[in-house]
């Protein structure tokens, strides 16, 4: 009797680690969207949906949009139980839907430039070092789009991707955001210095306060991760470190947030500069 429990014991800590494993596999997965916003969003752009699972008998609210816009674009959607829908899901919360996707196709830093050109804008990018967290990686890319950021950089290494909970995340806005990824962010700091970009670190030794700084012309913001914060050498490569006023008795912000804080800045002194 007892090594019968002994077996299942082993047998379900293996279950376990291969659940876990498998888990963990499919979050880097950039194949996939999940969530009604994300899917909507997803079929209004040009990326490439290859085919959407819907789970059978949804038929209120906005799924009724995704399969309005699936068939206007010929896309095939197929019924299938929500428990095939909770298999496949990275998020955990896919609301009934999930769309299979051509993988993000991730730009050059000169597509960012350029981009910003064709506005005819001083280029405002966005520079992360080593943000590992998906939620606050899509909380930026949100952020930053609705700022009027032109793209945003990121290391190939240790940096999350656009993976579904980042999709998810940014509520869709990865579909109208430049990313690109390169293998190292102290060289790209250097090609954009050559190109005349201005690099501000959000830093908590910064000189002065974000809203004491004068954000014209070309600019980049490089933000730090969440534990370790921007590394010595891309902070000893910025241009100006910058703060955020804080009265409280947490002594840090959230990378999305204090991002988040100084893009606003940002986009506060371009309307007030017309």
């Amino acid at each position: 009797m007892r090594e019968i429990k002994q077996k299942q014991k082993y047998n379900n800590k293996a279950g376990a680690h291969k659940e876990n494993t498998n888990a963990s596999e499919n979050s880097d997965r950039e194949d996939i969207i999940e969530g009604r916003n994300a899917v909507i969003e997803a079929l209004k752009s040009d990326r490439t949906v290859e085919q959407i699972l819907v789970s059978g008998g949804d038929t209120e609210g906005s799924i009724n949009v995704v399969y309005a816009l699936a068939k206007d674009k010929g896309i095939v959607i197929k019924e299938v139980d929500r428990r095939k829908l909770d298999q496949i899901s990275v998020t955990g919360a896919h609301q009934g839907v999930i769309a299979y996707v051509t993988p993000y196709k991730y730009c050059e830093i000169d597509d960012i430039l350029e981009y910003a050109k064709s506005k005819d804008e001083d280029p405002f990018i966005i520079l992360l070092d080593e943000i590992e967290d998906p939620h606050n990686f899509g909380s930026i890319v949100r952020t930053a789009e609705i700022c009027g950021a032109h793209g945003i950089i990121i290391p190939k290494r240790r940096n999350v991707g656009v993976t579904p909970t980042v999709y998810k995340s940014s509520a869709g806005a990865v579909e109208y955001m430049k990313i690109a990824k390169v293998t190292n962010i102290n060289v790209a700091i250097d090609n954009l210095k050559k190109k005349g970009v201005w690099i501000y670190g959000a830093h908590m030794d910064g000189e002065g306060y974000c809203f004491e700084s004068n954000f014209a012309g070309p600019v980049a913001l490089v933000v730090g991760s969440e534990g370790k914060g921007i590394s010595k050498l891309t902070k000893e490569k910025c241009d100006v470190l910058v703060k955020i006023p804080m009265k409280g008795n947490i002594t840090s912000l959230n990378a999305s947030v204090a991002a988040g804080i100084i893009m606003y800045e940002i986009l506060k002194q371009r309307i007030k500069r017309g």
